[in-house]
């Protein structure tokens, strides 16, 4: 199916009702990458385009929809762990290492990812940090598990090329056990120019911290999504405007139950409702479609699931593994995880 049917497909599938839709249902259609990294940062630019980060320092990059892939992995960084990647088009990236001290670091390249620049390294061995998210193509936000109890925020305002440390003043602090998961990218999540919020998970509730300027000032709302835990929480966030989001976690180990693993806010993220029909088991990422103003989809190690009602309901379409999913404004859809994994959504008529 050519790629602009796909994506007038997917609407179709996406805007009526359950017992209207017609037979071609949302399936996740594998990339050959060639590699056997774990890619936990993925950024959609377009149906053609997408970067993928992973493990041992590991970014590849396509520019033909996935028929071929780039292997552009910053030289020396073998030891690093990149968990998150945003994207400005074909040749502009940031991609963030995580781990403690000097192992946390951003990079940047502007042409492709034949050469990177490293514009941050962590020099403080109590920060660890987790995801980074763009309000444009200047400014971002870096987002460390708390230091001496606060979130600890790293702005930059042109690009990436530079990096600060925010005030702790606005930030409220942190629970006993708290921190946020670097497992899909999403753990800090931007909308417009100025909206972010934080996912969080091992204290006693999973919250979800928000900001309208651009990091200075926070406040938190509890969650109905698992906690009491240090392997429960919120793991990934989406809004598709300032208001109007979805959060997806649970417990990510694969022996232990995860209900209640969605939840859903139109207030910007005050408040949050469980989802009525949440997705079988923990979900690690999830994105809005731009098939429709309702359309998501969650991804996990067991299975991806749709919704179509703003992530009231959820039901599964394919029980394949995936970490993260990244949409493009296009209709371009794609997925990564475990062993070189990359997927883009496309269209069965099953």
């Amino acid at each position: 199916m050519s790629i602009g049917l796909c994506g007038a497909a997917l609407a179709a599938v996406t805007a009526f009702p359950a017992q209207a839709r017609p037979a071609p249902a949302p399936a996740w259609e594998p990339k050959e990458t060639g590699s056997a990294a774990r890619f936990r940062g993925l950024a959609a630019v377009s149906r053609s385009t997408a970067w993928a980060a992973g493990s041992e320092g590991t970014v590849l990059r396509t520019v033909d929809g996935g028929r071929s892939w780039q292997d552009v992995s910053p030289p020396g960084a073998g030891d690093l762990l990149f968990r998150d990647i945003e994207a400005f088009g074909a040749r502009r990236a940031v991609v963030l290492a995580i781990g403690e001290g000097e192992a946390s670091r951003v990079l940047r390249t502007e042409d492709g990812g034949v050469t990177w620049t490293e514009t941050f390294r962590n020099t403080d061995p109590k920060a660890f940090y987790d995801c980074v998210t763009f309000f444009d193509d200047k400014h971002g936000l870096a987002v460390s598990d708390p230091v001496d109890g606060k979130y600890r925020m790293l702005s930059t305002r042109d690009g990436g090329r530079s990096w600060a440390v925010l005030p702790s003043d606005g930030m409220p602090a942190a629970l006993d056990g708290e921190a946020s998961f670097a497992a899909s990218g999403q753990c800090l999540v931007s909308s417009g120019g100025h909206d972010v919020w934080l996912a969080t998970g091992g204290g006693a509730t999973a919250r979800v911290l928000h900001s309208g300027d651009r990091g200075l000032t926070w406040t938190a709302a509890g969650t109905t999504v698992p906690a009491g835990d240090s392997a429960k929480g919120v793991f990934a966030l989406a809004f598709r405007d300032r208001r109007h989001g979805i959060a997806v976690g649970g417990d990510y180990r694969a022996d232990q139950a995860s209900p209640d693993a969605a939840a859903v806010s139109g207030n910007g993220g005050a408040t949050w409702t469980a989802s009525a029909q949440p997705p079988p088991a923990y979900r690690s990422g999830v994105s809005w479609l731009p098939y429709g103003p309702s359309s998501a989809v969650a991804v996990g190690p067991t299975g991806s699931d749709l919704s179509t009602d703003g992530g009231r309901t959820w039901r599964t379409f394919d029980t394949g593994s995936y970490d993260t999913v990244s949409c493009a404004p296009d209709g371009g859809c794609w997925a990564s995880g475990e062993q070189g994994r990359i997927a883009r959504l496309g269209i069965s008529s099953s």
